[in-house]
């Protein structure tokens, strides 16, 4: 079971420069325009009846939508308005489930809401009191340097929370509060570098806007062996040891083609240009950026998003397996999969002629 995703997708044995292969979604849900902009999935099984399941999605302003399996939008929980003139508004970017519970990064708020999930959606349980995950105040929130990607699991027998930092390196690790609400408590940090020292011996800092880190958006929890595999966008795979309260020292297990690549921000585009030829120091399989991150047994799937492809590896020494399309996906944020009585694989759409969606595939 461990690796049939991989072998129930596509075929075997394809190398980098082989063609990959297409895979046609079984279901598409509504096409979402912004401010609902459609960005994360994340996967609910019903324990009763696996028919029944929910998949949730973030759409940032829009909210978090719930879909049965057919893909029709059962639900929208709206995310909070402003709380003063002025401030930013509540926007859900990444979200994750653990057993009943759905946990988002609100990257406007810098908070992390919390949903009790049934077959019917998703219903709003956060502690009202809940604070900010990275912000000092509440004005620092509205730089918003604040919660980014996410991902839920347990950790050394302890329901945890992982988030990253928007336009930071820095990646939290939070506790879940159970009570009559749900609140998440900050137990650790762990500061990924933006900087390496390439074969050559030169150094190299990741280009981004002035002020602004190479961020971490896509991650998840292995609990099977205590890892947390995250993706910074312009860098690579981490692999990073996750305890119930603390990180182990990260290694970088996958690289993007451009890493190392001489690069420069160009202010009037507010794009990075390159800057010289690529010396060859990045890997061979993903196009920059790194994005959504799904396990499946001993199988990591990983968003090349710059290509608009997905790469299987085997977690155990990051071999790449294989690769493939989805029909008409286009730049994927997030990723999702279960397997088992369900066996459902739901990717973020990030490129619909009015929009964006999710696509699902059974298998």
């Amino acid at each position: 079971m461990s690796s049939s995703l991989a072998l129930a997708l596509v075929p075997l044995f394809l190398t980098p420069a082989a063609a990959p292969p297409v895979i046609t979604p079984t279901v598409l849900t509504q096409t979402f325009e912004e401010p609902a902009d459609a960005d994360d999935p994340a996967i609910w099984v019903n324990p009763h009846d696996t028919e029944r399941s929910v998949v949730l999605g973030t759409l940032k302003e829009g909210g978090l939508a719930a879909f049965d399996l057919a893909g029709r939008t059962i639900g929208v929980s709206p995310a909070p308005q402003a709380p003063a003139p002025g401030a930013k508004p509540g926007r859900f970017n990444n979200v994750d489930v653990l057993g009943n519970l759905a946990f988002v990064s609100d990257r406007g708020r810098d908070r992390v809401r919390v949903f009790q999930v049934d077959e019917h959606g998703a219903k709003d349980v956060t502690d009202p009191a809940t604070r900010p995950v990275f912000s000092k105040t509440e004005a620092e929130v509205e730089r918003q340097h604040t919660v980014y990607g996410l991902a839920a699991g347990r950790a050394g027998g302890r329901d945890v929370v992982v988030t990253s930092r928007r336009n930071e390196t820095s990646i939290a690790l939070l506790h879940v509060v159970k009570g009559a609400r749900y609140d998440t408590r900050k137990v650790s940090t762990v500061e990924l570098p933006d900087t390496f020292t390439l074969p050559d011996g030169k150094s190299w800092t990741v280009c981004g806007e002035p002020g602004e880190g190479p961020q971490v958006e896509g991650m998840v929890i292995d609990e099977r062996t205590g890892t947390l595999y995250a993706a910074q966008e312009d860098v690579g795979i981490w692999r990073i040891p996750l305890r119930a309260n603390g990180f182990g020292k990260p290694q970088l297990v996958e690289k993007v083609r451009s890493f190392g690549a001489p690069q420069r921000y160009n202010p009037d585009t507010e794009e990075c240009e390159a800057d010289g030829p690529n010396p060859g120091f990045g890997g061979r399989w993903i196009e920059a950026d790194a994005e959504g991150l799904a396990i499946a047994g001993d199988v990591l799937i990983v968003s090349s998003q710059g290509d608009s492809r997905f790469v299987a590896y085997r977690t155990a020494d990051m071999k790449p397996l294989r690769d493939f399309r989805v029909k008409d996906v286009e730049h994927s944020d997030g990723a999702d999969v279960v397997l088992g009585k369900l066996n459902l694989f739901v990717v973020h759409d990030g490129e619909r002629e009015n929009g964006t969606g999710f696509a699902f595939i059974r298998f």
